[in-house]
């Protein structure tokens, strides 16, 4: 494999020309390439517009969202365009589809939320649930394997089960669930299964044609690009269910489930990075279509950011913290590399704070997986130390915080 170019990816991101400052707070979003930045000023000059216009900003405004829409089906794996709904972020989508799926059920029906995920894949259904009179059944992960296991899930699913609401890997534990066993299960059961895919997306490829999922997304301000949320559904389903929108609203496809007027400079940001994705692939050796180059260029991320993560475990295992997730060596292909950890006398803030007071940035606190932690038994407000690692993370930035920790748990 063509070794990592670290100081070529680097060099895409203004904000990592301050070497005093190690982004270190991935998981709640990260750093943007310079053709992400220079792409949203573009659209600002030339696209200040809405759609359907006959005069060159608005259909430059088109452009772009035709351009965005197909670079998330090639880095999503989609079928079409037609599939991919984009919004203003993974949580307002899943309210938005909440309500829409609510429609076509009635009380009685059971949903299946899970207390591995984020709040924002939580919470919406619960609301839903409440609204329509809906049973809600709580779906725990083992305490042993980090993950859900399928007999967990087995054991909740029922007849008039009609929704799994699932992770692909925790905001918290950094545990990756085994989707394509569990969406299998419920599909046999008749269930739809909504997957939240925020914090595996920029770690490794998503394929939605292979998981079995009927609806997947993910944040692109946590994969490199600006603030949005991006939702693929099963085409027929996305055609059939009822838009909860304006009346006089788009009819068709993917316009149907995107309401009020797009965000025309992020959707130009939003194309540019995935051509940041096509470019790494094109560092790291590969060739063929844009699609082939993502996953050249995921491959060789996930590769670069085991070894760190490997790093940044074995260095606490000496500084008498608990960490909260997968650390055997052999198993980091089932974690991506975001490590949560809590210390017996520091409080996770109090770290943090002396972190960021010597230019590291982390989080602490609940960071929205509020079933997480207090599944683990923590406090939900202290929460936990979060050190979220991405691809243009070093060894000498993993080093520099260990060091840190070990000056301030003295």
């Amino acid at each position: 494999m063509t070794p990592f170019p670290t100081e070529r990816v680097r060099g895409q991101f203004p904000a990592l020309a301050d070497t005093g400052t190690v982004w270190f707070d991935n998981p709640a979003g990260t750093q943007v390439p310079q053709r992400v930045i220079e792409a949203v000023a573009a659209a600002m000059m030339s696209a200040a517009s809405n759609l359907g216009g006959t005069f060159p900003a608005s259909r430059n405004a088109v452009d772009i969202w035709d351009r965005a829409h197909a670079a998330m089906a090639d880095f999503l794996g989609a079928g079409s365009a037609r599939e991919i709904v984009i919004g203003p972020s993974m949580t307002s989508l899943t309210f938005q589809m909440s309500r829409v799926i609510g429609r076509t059920l009635k009380p009685g029906d059971e949903i299946i939320v899970t207390r591995m995920d984020h709040e924002g894949n939580v919470s919406p259904w619960l609301h839903m649930a409440e609204d329509r009179g809906l049973t809600v059944r709580w779906l725990d992960f083992d305490r042993d394997t980090w993950r859900i296991e399928p007999e967990a899930l087995g054991a909740l699913l029922g007849e008039r089960t009609k929704l799994l609401a699932l992770t692909y890997a925790s905001n918290c534990t950094g545990s990756i669930n085994d989707v394509q066993a569990l969406a299998a299960l419920a599909r046999q059961a008749g269930a739809l299964v909504y997957l939240d895919a925020v914090q595996l997306a920029p770690h490794r490829l998503v394929d939605v044609a292979s998981l079995g999922a009927e609806f997947v997304v993910c944040s692109s301000y946590k994969f490199f690009g600006p603030h949005l949320g991006v939702l693929w559904g099963r085409e027929d389903l996305l055609q059939d269910l009822e838009p909860y929108g304006v009346r006089c609203g788009p009819k068709d496809l993917p316009g149907r489930h995107e309401t009020g007027t797009p965000q025309t400079e992020l959707l130009a940001g939003l194309a540019a990075t995935v051509d940041y994705f096509a470019w790494l692939g094109g560092e790291v050796g590969a060739d063929g279509d844009r699609r082939s180059a993502i996953a050249a260029a995921y491959e060789a991320c996930s590769a670069h950011e085991a070894v760190l993560a490997l790093r940044l475990i074995d260095g606490l295992k000496d500084m008498g913290v608990t960490i909260h997730g997968i650390t055997n060596p052999n198993r980091i292909a089932e974690r991506v590399p975001t490590v949560s950890l809590t210390h017996p006398r520091h409080a996770p803030q109090d770290l943090a704070r002396g972190l960021a007071d010597n230019g590291i940035c982390v989080w602490s606190g609940h960071n929205y997986a509020w079933e997480v932690v207090k599944a683990l038994g923590l406090d939900e407000h202290q929460g936990v130390l979060r050190i979220g690692l991405a691809h243009y993370n070093t060894a000498d930035e993993v080093d520099r915080t260990l060091a840190e920790l070990r000056r301030l748990l003295v």
